[in-house]
């Protein structure tokens, strides 16, 4: 209901629902998709409060820490242009850039996309003395071949059903928007229903009057709840409008799945964000902040290493040893 504009808002009664079943389950049904939305704003909110406080106190030892990334690339790009390093060093020294340019993409969102560009390596060109070079071009094994071609042909029957899964989905909510922003379907069912000229008794054509003024006034506003709860408190209706009301009833079933996969997503999801309340919490988040000022130190002082070159080919020389590509 995001889109359109309905007010599905406020609706806290103090009785159990009553009316037909259709009328029942449209009022659970509305009930149940508030519920659901208090708590994803409820949630939201804790979580936007715990970034700001986690931010607070993490983000200038992460700014730290870039600042000391970022100050390598200077050292370690001058030392490309020297002729003092062999082939081999020269791809390692490249992949080092590489490798701290990721860091600073995946882990603090930093803009490398210049640095990136620039070393990246050129499909299909490798260097001549690498082992890519030194094999045929046309040489495949087939085996490898065969499980290239089957892995691509998995990808492609997924990515398929993907594409089917998201337009079945998009097609439903589209229709559910269609539904929800029709305020007219149910207006033409409350006024056939309540309007006052077809009533004899004075007494209730003086109540369907009544009643007919909020209806006119709720459809003027393009207020869809208010309308359709009017529709179920009306007492007993006939098949036609239990029809309208399971409608639209269904269309809050999709709804509540929707914040329900919304509110899983918040909680558990890549970008969801506990916080940091509790004592665990709070331990967790002193040694993150032990770590990285032991990252920035490090890397401060991988960086005044490399400033020379027998310096900078002893740090590669460790790297390698220890099987890493970036420090």
């Amino acid at each position: 209901m995001s889109s359109a504009p309905t007010r599905f808002t406020g609706l806290t009664p103090a009785t159990a629902p009553a009316g037909t079943p259709a009328q029942q389950a449209f009022q659970q049904a509305v009930l149940a998709v508030e519920n659901l939305r208090e708590q994803l704003r409820e949630l939201e909110d804790a979580q936007a409060g715990a970034r700001r406080a986690y931010w607070q106190q993490v983000g200038p030892l992460a700014g730290v820490v870039v600042q000391a990334r970022r100050a390598l690339f200077e050292p370690l790009e001058e030392a490309l242009l020297l002729a003092y390093f062999s082939r081999a060093e020269e791809r390692q020294i490249t992949e080092l850039i590489l490798a701290n340019a990721r860091s600073l993409h995946e882990r603090f969102g930093e803009d490398v996309a210049d640095i990136v560009h620039k070393y990246r390596p050129t499909p299909g060109r490798p260097d001549d003395d690498s082992p890519e070079a030194a094999a045929p071009a046309d040489a495949p094994e087939m085996a490898d071949f065969g499980a290239a071609a089957h892995a691509q042909a998995r990808q492609q029957r997924k990515a398929k059903a993907s594409k089917a899964q998201e337009a079945a989905a998009r097609q439903a909510r589209e229709q559910q928007q269609r539904l929800l922003s029709n305020t007219k379907t149910v207006y033409r069912q409350l006024a056939r229903a309540n309007h006052p000229d077809l009533e004899r008794d004075p007494a209730r054509a003086e109540e369907k009057t009544t009643r007919m003024q909020r209806i006119t006034a709720a459809y003027e506003a393009n207020d869809l709840y208010t309308l359709l709860q009017l529709l179920s408190e009306s007492g007993p209706t006939d098949a036609q409008a239990d029809d309208v009301l399971t409608s639209y009833t269904q269309a809050l079933l999709q709804q509540q799945m929707e914040l329900k996969q919304r509110l899983n997503e918040l909680k558990y999801g890549p970008n969801g964000f506990a916080g940091s309340t509790g004592k665990k919490q709070q331990a967790e988040l002193r040694q993150l902040k032990r770590q990285l000022r032991a990252e920035a130190d490090y890397v401060l002082h991988i960086t005044r290493l490399v400033q020379e070159p027998d310096d900078l080919r002893t740090v590669l020389r460790e790297l390698a040893a220890a099987g890493q590509e970036t420090v």
